[in-house]
């Protein structure tokens, strides 16, 4: 397939583009939806063939036998990222949100509080709240344009009243791939707190050229209170199938966990078990490769055109496709420089003060798009700056 290509996704009760007219107050038809973090691209067509095998037997009955769905989960840990799961690990859940609210709801009690490292995912907090607990913001220090973690600030915040963490590994909006050191830093930050670590790896197969993610599963000694979370619907565009991965190696955390599943009545759709078993094949991992290339080729163009307007920063982008832009250096108040994306511009992005502290100066730009699409982009950016230059 050719990720050049101009898929027009207007009129089809897409969340990106029929939206943000109603959102941001940018035209449908001549805006550009840069905020939800879904692609433009359609899938491999490894997934298209599966739905279509669905399509022309024409019954959608109950899923059954997921031996073929849980072996290429497997395979693929192993395979691409070096991890062996065995598959009484592995829960399906309606989406990685759904995933987050249910370890909230499960390990959790109202009042608890749970930690993040923000800026991060703004869902984090938002099912947080909504659930009853407290948000503990940990604010992440951006030392020369890369966001660090500061263990020996955050060690004082903790009250004892904290139950969980949960870490965005691959880190968005920042973009930050975690060394294994800052990622045994977290472990050890959740030993030394008694908190259950939640680590949220969606972006992990979204990884630059140059760099390399490790999962939170194969830091020693965190295994008896670590939930990972994985998921084919970022890496594959297939958002839509509501379908994830929550992987407990340990037995007493699962048992919770299933039991918890199993008074809420839940069970995955096939749509999603079909797309992923798909999905998680040798077909896939060769179209995530080119995918990553392309992506690699739009972060280069995106960040020199907007590093080279005066007062503009894009934080380097080690993986996922969320660019991560400050507008501190312009001096501009939060509306003026919002209002210019979103008004001169006419583009639609995520706010930084939604994603926490440390966000307040920040916009979010989602470059996984046809190059065209994101040079349009760039060249109304430095238009609507034009007087800084």
């Amino acid at each position: 397939m050719s990720f050049d290509e101009i898929i027009d996704r207007r009129g089809t009760h897409c969340a990106k583009w029929d939206k943000m007219e109603l959102l941001y107050g940018v035209p449908a038809d001549t805006g550009i939806a840069m905020w939800v973090a879904d692609m433009d691209f359609r899938p491999p067509q490894v997934v298209q063939d599966a739905l279509q095998k669905m399509l022309d037997h024409g019954v959608y009955g109950y899923f059954g036998d997921d031996s073929a769905y849980l072996d290429a989960i497997r395979w693929w840990m192993e395979n691409r990222h070096g991890w062996k799961v065995e598959p009484e690990w592995i829960f399906t859940t309606h989406g990685l949100v759904n995933g987050t609210a249910l370890c909230v709801d499960t390990y959790t009690d109202p009042g608890d509080g749970i930690v993040l490292f923000t800026p991060v995912y703004h869902a984090f907090a938002k099912v947080i709240n909504a659930a009853g607990r407290k948000v503990v913001e940990c604010e992440m220090p951006n030392v020369d344009g890369r966001y660090e973690m500061d263990f020996d600030a955050w060690d004082p915040q903790m009250t004892g009243a904290e139950k969980m963490v949960i870490l965005c590994s691959p880190h968005n909006p920042g973009g930050r791939v975690w060394s294994r050191a800052e990622l045994q830093g977290v472990a050890d930050f959740a030993k030394r707190h008694d908190l259950i670590l939640v680590s949220d790896e969606i972006h992990h197969d979204l990884v630059m050229p140059g760099h390399s993610h490790t999962p939170m599963a194969l830091i020693d000694g965190i295994e008896d209170r670590l939930i990972m979370m994985t998921a084919t619907t970022k890496t594959f565009n297939i958002a839509g199938s509501h379908s994830g991965n929550v992987i407990i190696p340990d037995p007493d955390l699962r048992a919770k966990f299933g039991a918890r599943m199993m008074a809420l009545g839940l069970s995955p759709n096939s749509f999603g078990l079909f797309m992923a078993t798909a999905a998680y094949s040798p077909e896939g991992a060769a179209w995530v490769d080119e995918l990553v290339q392309y992506l690699d080729g739009n972060r280069k163009l995106f960040d020199q055109a907007v590093n080279a307007i005066p007062g503009l920063a894009s934080m380097n982008l080690e993986a996922t496709y969320l660019a991560w832009v400050d507008f501190a250096g312009t001096g501009m108040a939060k509306d003026e420089f919002t209002r210019r994306v979103e008004k001169d511009a006419c583009i639609a992005v995520n706010h930084g003060p939604t994603f926490g502290k440390g966000g307040e100066s920040f916009l979010r730009f989602n470059i996984a798009t046809p190059r065209a699409r994101v040079e349009e982009a760039c060249n109304r950016l430095t238009d609507a700056f034009r007087d800084l230059q």
